[in-house]
């Protein structure tokens, strides 16, 4: 009877679903050395020349193989419940963004936006993971084999997070994406556990990007030496960082009059509306926190690809 009424007691209780660990979305993208390989790259302008990057439209558009790869890629990923964010649409996505920052200008020099076409890509996808892949077809005889790279990259720090490599059993198959699948198929659960392991951390210690602070040279004689109500600029921006970082965790790498250069800023990968947080908006509070009384300092904050932030005092 006591069994009885427990299990029917049990049966009432509300249900309550067991949370799931959040995934971390990842963009599948051709190697550098895969596109250059097939001569898939553009030429970028740089203050220092021209440098040739890879380009992953180009490399859509002119190898349908990338095509099946990236598809096949992502179905992997997918039974595996890792979210994908789709390089072809967020490409597309991507060049609506640069139309719109082609009209973007300085208020006061009238210089443009520079960002690497890596950079423009990253700003739309917001993508936490690259997973970088690579492949060469073997021939022997009738028979084919795939020998495969695959990398995960932090799309904030540029650090291999993850990695896998072999070549599959020889095949009679001739398709390309069923050699892929045979070659990685056995690898494929290891190279998540890695990439989930550093989104975990990520989780727990916050993400790492870096943040820069500098003054604006126009004779305003402003200076991170300056002191409101006792304390100089550079303590009170040091005490904020200290307050908002995940766990406090940041290293002050340069502090002079005019510079200051904040790495390994592990900043919360949401913030408190629950909104995945990012550098630039990590970066827009700190200047909120400085444009308001009684320091009432102009910021400019100006974005460099997804890992990095400047911020200017003096002026917008």
């Amino acid at each position: 009877m006591k069994k009885t009424v427990l299990i029917t007691a049990l049966a009432l209780l509300p249900v309550v679903a067991l949370p799931q660990a959040k995934k971390p979305t990842i963009m599948v993208v051709p190697a550098d050395t895969w596109c250059v390989a097939n001569g898939f790259t553009t030429s970028f302008e740089t203050q220092g020349g021209t440098t040739d990057v890879a380009d992953y439209e180009k490399a859509l558009n002119g190898s349908q193989d990338l095509y099946n790869v990236i598809t096949k890629i992502g179905e992997l990923m997918s039974e595996r419940g890792f979210p994908l964010q789709d390089l072809q649409a967020s490409i597309k996505s991507a060049k609506t963004a640069v139309s719109e920052n082609e009209v973007t200008t300085s208020k006061t020099s009238g210089a443009g936006l520079a960002e690497t076409p890596l950079e423009k890509l990253l700003s739309v996808a917001k993508a936490d993971i690259l997973m970088e892949v690579s492949w060469q077809v073997n021939t022997t005889g009738p028979k084919q084999s795939v020998t495969y790279t695959l990398r995960g990259i932090d799309a904030y720090t540029n650090k291999q997070v993850a990695a896998a490599q072999g070549t599959g059993k020889p095949s009679f198959s001739a398709e390309l994406p069923v050699l892929l699948e045979e070659a990685v198929v056995e690898k494929m659960d290891n190279f998540n556990s890695q990439l989930q392991a550093h989104f975990d951390d990520l989780f727990e210690n916050g993400r790492e990007v870096a943040i820069n602070v500098r003054i604006f040279d126009n004779g305003s004689g402003l200076s991170f030496e300056d002191e409101y109500n006792g304390d100089e600029l550079t303590d009170i921006i040091d005490d904020w960082m200290a307050q908002n970082t995940q766990k406090g965790r940041y290293s002050l790498a340069t502090a002079t009059e005019n510079i200051l250069k904040f790495e390994q800023v592990r900043i919360p990968l949401y913030g408190s509306n629950n909104r995945a947080m990012d550098t630039r908006q990590f970066g827009r509070q700190l200047a909120k926190y400085l444009q308001a009384a009684p320091y009432n300092i102009p910021v400019k904050v100006i974005a460099k690809g997804l890992g990095q932030v400047n911020l200017i005092l003096g002026e917008k």
